[in-house]
């Protein structure tokens, strides 16, 4: 487990390190964030003098050097619109984007989970067709098309839920979240309902396809020979069985949720980091852009790690193959 553990975080730095090099290059190397800082009418000693302030007058490799040496101490550069350290800035939308991802999780599980069982022990059901189809759905509409038509229907034609904003926040050991007030949720639950519908696609076809698998092992057929019931065998071997290849999905969705809810940052007006890391990029303000993209590389990677190590808890036939490699 030791050396499992070790290798999995040698690994880790190394991606993180390589991500790194890949996206400081690639902002850095395109667009110059000075045509859009200055005035159109600032003199030529004016550029110049900005163009040194913010360390753009040194060459690409030196620039890189002074931010992976500033990243090792924590300091990810300072945003050329803010003025203020770009992590401070992502720091403080995180706790939203987290919220919404969080809960978008909870809806994809809570909902995904039951449904994708219903289809994998009826799947020739008109109910279990239902399910699957309403899953390719999932998959097949564009996110922003499907936050707007929720926009559209809630918000516009019912007027149940507002339609943008993050509503009013109570603070929890220094952090604002919404969802512990009743009128935050109201501003939650669309944009974690658009977030959550792709995610929510994929559980169901993943515990489809597990259940279906796992209902056909002998130890299925022995339960149901020893006459436990229905229920037990579902939420006993089943559920525990199936819940091992969705542990590393789910985890790995988590990390995708938290990086690409952009567009449902945007289209919601939910002020977290996807949000800003679309204004930065319509500023070309590259400390936010590679602080975002880096924290998010670091979020990630950690959530794959640990998914890694509880795989390892779930199943541990994968401690006994690092044990004999």
């Amino acid at each position: 487990m030791i050396v499992y553990l070790l290798r999995r975080i040698g690994q880790s730095i190394l991606a993180v390190v390589v991500m790194a090099i890949l996206v400081f290059l690639g902002v850095y190397a395109i667009g110059n964030p000075v045509d859009i800082l200055i005035s159109p009418d600032a003199t030529q000693a004016e550029i110049q003098a900005t163009i040194a302030r913010l360390g753009l007058d040194q060459p690409l490799w030196q620039q890189f050097l002074t931010f992976a040496g500033n990243a090792l101490r924590g300091d990810l550069g300072t945003s050329f619109v803010y003025g203020r350290p770009a992590l401070q800035i992502i720091l403080e939308r995180m706790p939203a984007t987290f919220e919404l991802a969080f809960v978008a999780l909870f809806i994809s599980v809570l909902l995904g989970i039951p449904l994708g069982i219903y289809a994998g022990l009826k799947p020739e059901s008109i109910g279990g067709r239902s399910v699957m189809a309403g899953s390719i759905l999932g998959f097949s509409l564009p996110n922003f098309w499907q936050g707007m038509i929720l926009i559209l229907i809630f918000a516009v034609y019912l007027g149940w839920l507002p339609a943008g904003g993050r509503g009013p926040t109570v603070s929890v050991l220094g952090v604002p979240v919404s969802f512990l007030t009743p009128q935050g949720w109201l501003y939650l639950l669309l944009p974690a309902m658009n977030l959550a519908l792709f995610k929510m696609a994929l559980v169901i076809r993943l515990a489809r396809a597990n259940t279906r698998e796992v209902s056909l092992q002998d130890y299925i057929k022995f339960a149901r020979a020893k006459g436990l019931s229905r229920n037990r065998i579902v939420t006993v071997h089943v559920l525990k069985n199936i819940m091992i290849p969705l542990v590393t999905v789910l985890g790995l969705e988590l990390g995708s949720m938290v990086a690409f809810a952009i567009v449902t940052e945007t289209v919601f007006a939910w002020p977290g980091m996807g949000k800003l890391l679309i204004d930065s990029i319509n500023l070309l303000d590259r400390p936010v852009i590679v602080a975002y993209l880096m924290l998010t590389v670091v979020i990630i990677v950690t959530i794959n790690l640990v998914v890694d190590v509880l795989y390892t808890v779930l199943d541990p036939r994968v401690r006994l193959s690092e044990v004999k490699a």
